[in-house]
């Protein structure tokens, strides 16, 4: 498609961020930390109560899994999300924009067998759907043991080294072939006073990250059983809420465990074209570089100031996407590509300010007018603009999707920290023998530039 000038869509960008910055940052002030619901039901459907309801069907069966449903989730302020118990998916994000009108803000499949074909490609090696195209997507998915990136599909630990799936040229991607995407998982529901959420549960055992139809090397996996638990919770103002807790259930051995959820995101609807115009802000002063295999480089955390990974102010995506002209903020390797190159656009982990539960970032489509905070307490954000969508994957709307037509905000620890074990300026992903992981992430809806839900 053809882009308009940078000066007109900057021109465009400072009008729109004036109107809208004092709305998009109001918007999550109530933001709140993730509920702990209790008295779950495991079957038939459920009303919830303050408005927010919770219903399944079911959606299909998956090859060597089994059946898996679709839960809804609907509150009384216009949101309703799809949620699958395989691979934890969110499937669809429906919100109101400024003039009311619900609009789904996720991108997705419109069925089970388009996201089993999707995932398991790589297990089965046959591409989908046709060779040479998008790859795996994650569209929406639970991402464990390991999300992001391990170098050299290895690591040590345990005064061994453990060898696991190759997925990703080099690398050990978003747990392997057979991660926790995958997997069907465990249902329950249960509702609150003003919320209904969907808990899911599992076991993964230790060897996994590890593909038998895929290994061409022996390899061992992850070391440890892990048992997982993943909570999503909708509230009637408008929060997705996500709880994960992870149990090492070995007695002697140590893991390393990195979750988080792969939704792409597009404000203007998800078969609205490109997010380039959409605003983003991260609240982070740093970014971590990577090599050509996208695993971080020395100096490893540059500031953003002056590079096109500044987003600390309310900035269009694609304001400079293309902008290879500003430096990386480092003294790259002789003959390394820019930053921008290596990753076709932006694929890369942003050091964020603070600790504990706090808002992070905060996303707004001008037309729209649709918000979106993210509020976690994890010490990074994979912030990605969907480089490899090549155009051959048909979206829940029924038209195809391309480069740039969502964005991922993937809160979780850094990219191949396995590999940065002991350092003080990479927060630790072990999971010692019997300990348990916990993190909180919300996704925050609102309207700016209207009456909003708050």
């Amino acid at each position: 498609m053809q882009h308009a000038s940078r000066g007109s869509r900057r021109l465009f960008a400072l009008v729109s961020t004036c109107a809208l910055i004092s709305a998009a940052f109001a918007a999550g002030a109530s933001a709140h930390a993730v509920s702990n619901n209790k008295g779950h039901h495991r079957h038939g459907h459920h009303h919830g109560n303050g408005g927010v309801t919770i219903t399944s069907q079911p959606w299909g069966t998956v090859p060597g899994e089994g059946p898996a449903n679709l839960y809804t989730l609907t509150n009384s302020k216009g949101m309703t999300v799809n949620i699958t118990n395989f691979g934890g998916v969110v499937q669809s994000i429906w919100v109101p924009d400024k003039r009311g009108k619900t609009k789904d803000v996720a991108l997705g499949f419109s069925s089970l067998s388009d996201y089993v074909n999707d995932f398991f490609q790589g297990h089965t090696g046959v591409p989908w759907p046709a060779p040479g195209g998008s790859g795996d997507t994650y569209f929406g998915a639970i991402i464990g043991r390991y999300a992001n990136r391990i170098a050299n599909a290895s690591f040590p630990l345990n005064g061994t080294t453990y060898t696991l799936d190759a997925n990703n040229g080099p690398n050990t991607l978003h747990g392997g072939f057979l991660g926790w995407n995958t997997a069907v998982w465990s249902a329950a529901t249960s509702t609150g006073h003003g919320s209904a959420a969907l808990e899911l549960t599992n076991t993964f055992q230790a060897g996994e990250g590890c593909d038998p139809a895929q290994t061409k090397t022996p390899c061992s996996g992850f070391p440890a059983d892990v048992r997982a638990t993943v909570v999503y919770t909708l509230t009637n103002d408008n929060q997705l809420q996500i709880s994960y807790t992870a149990i090492n259930s070995s007695k002697t051995l140590k893991t390393v465990i990195n979750l988080t959820n792969h939704t792409y995101f597009n404000l203007g609807g998800e078969s609205s074209g490109s997010v380039e115009d959409q605003l983003l802000q991260i609240n982070s002063n740093k970014y971590t570089p990577v090599d050509a295999n996208l695993i971080p480089e020395s100096p490893f955390f540059v500031n953003v100031a002056g590079t096109a990974y500044d987003f600390r102010h309310l900035t269009p995506i694609g304001e400079n996407i293309r902008n290879t002209n500003l430096p990386d903020g480092f003294t790259a390797p002789a003959g390394q590509l820019k930053q921008l190159q290596i990753a076709h656009g932006y694929d890369n982990n942003w050091v964020l300010n603070g600790s504990g539960y706090r808002p992070v970032s905060t996303a707004v489509d001008p037309k729209t007018g649709i918000v979106l905070r993210t509020l976690t307490d994890q010490p990074g954000v994979q912030f990605y603009s969907s480089n490899f969508l090549v155009g051959d994957l048909i979206g829940t709307s029924g038209n195809v999707y391309r480069q740039t037509q969502g964005f991922t905000l993937e809160t979780q620890h850094y990219p191949d920290s396995p590999h940065h074990i002991g350092d003080p300026a990479w927060p630790s992903v072990v999971l010692n023998a019997g300990a348990t992981f916990t993190s909180n992430t919300a996704y925050a809806f609102s309207v700016a530039g209207g009456h909003g839900h708050h």
